[in-house]
């Protein structure tokens, strides 16, 4: 049984925890809460590839923290159909259809009102399927969303340390909502206790962050290396 955050909080004072004590082990409960064994009353599990853009749809705002795979709003074409293609039981009927959907849906990021914030580990950026010119590609997309005055696009660089060590990536939509991605498919938690976990634990992630030209001149860095590897001299 795992106790709820309101429970952990009441025992860690009864206990005397210190205040970073206390965080690291709200940290720890998150972890187990989306770990794909746990039990989850207020969440829903629901088959790879389509809860995050319908719940995405609704949100005027949307917070991501990746330490993998690049979030799903962000993903080219070639690139989302090599994550879609990697889930259980995939079909290339069905990886088609959702990289369609998904490429669709991320016209939510041009829609005045909206707001969109991205958090990744410069770990996101060197992992990589396919192919050099696929990350080429890639990357370029992201230097073209980072300068929409609807997007606010961090990285963490290797450089710096985490202030919490990363078990998963998360998407926050508005304050109403979670969602987790597994292996398996992805996890909805709409439980007040574990919304407001996951938004101390982004708020910590984006104050570790890098914005703006320096999140720039990285994505620059990370495009030379890549043609290193045998990508195509596009810039």
């Amino acid at each position: 049984m795992v106790p709820s955050t309101d429970v952990l909080g009441r025992l860690s004072r009864a206990l005397g925890l210190d205040e970073p004590t206390a965080r690291e082990v709200r940290d720890l409960l998150v972890a187990v809460e989306a770990a794909p064994h746990a039990v989850e009353t207020p969440s829903t599990e629901v088959p790879y590839g389509t809860p995050l853009d319908e719940v995405a749809r609704s949100a005027g705002l949307i917070r991501s923290f990746q330490c993998v795979v690049l979030p799903a709003m962000l993903q080219s074409a070639e690139y989302a159909r090599h994550v879609f293609d990697s889930a259980p039981d995939s079909t290339p009927e069905g990886v088609g259809r959702a990289v369609a959907a998904r490429v669709e849906r991320q016209s939510l990021l041009y829609e005045p009102g909206r707001e969109s914030v991205f958090v990744l580990t410069e770990g996101v950026l060197r992992t990589w399927p396919g192919s050099p010119a696929l990350m080429l590609a890639q990357l370029d997309r992201l230097l073209a969303v980072e300068s929409l005055s609807t997007v606010r696009l961090g990285v963490i660089p290797w450089s710096r340390a985490v202030p919490v060590m990363p078990r998963h990536g998360f998407t926050l939509c508005d304050q109403a909502a979670v969602v987790v991605e597994t292996f398996r498919g992805e996890r909805v938690l709409d439980g007040s206790a574990e919304v407001a976990a996951y938004e101390d634990t982004f708020t910590r992630f984006e104050e570790a962050a890098i914005f703006g030209s320096d999140v720039r001149e990285l994505l620059l860095r990370v495009m030379e290396d890549f043609r290193d590897l045998g990508g195509p001299t596009t810039r």
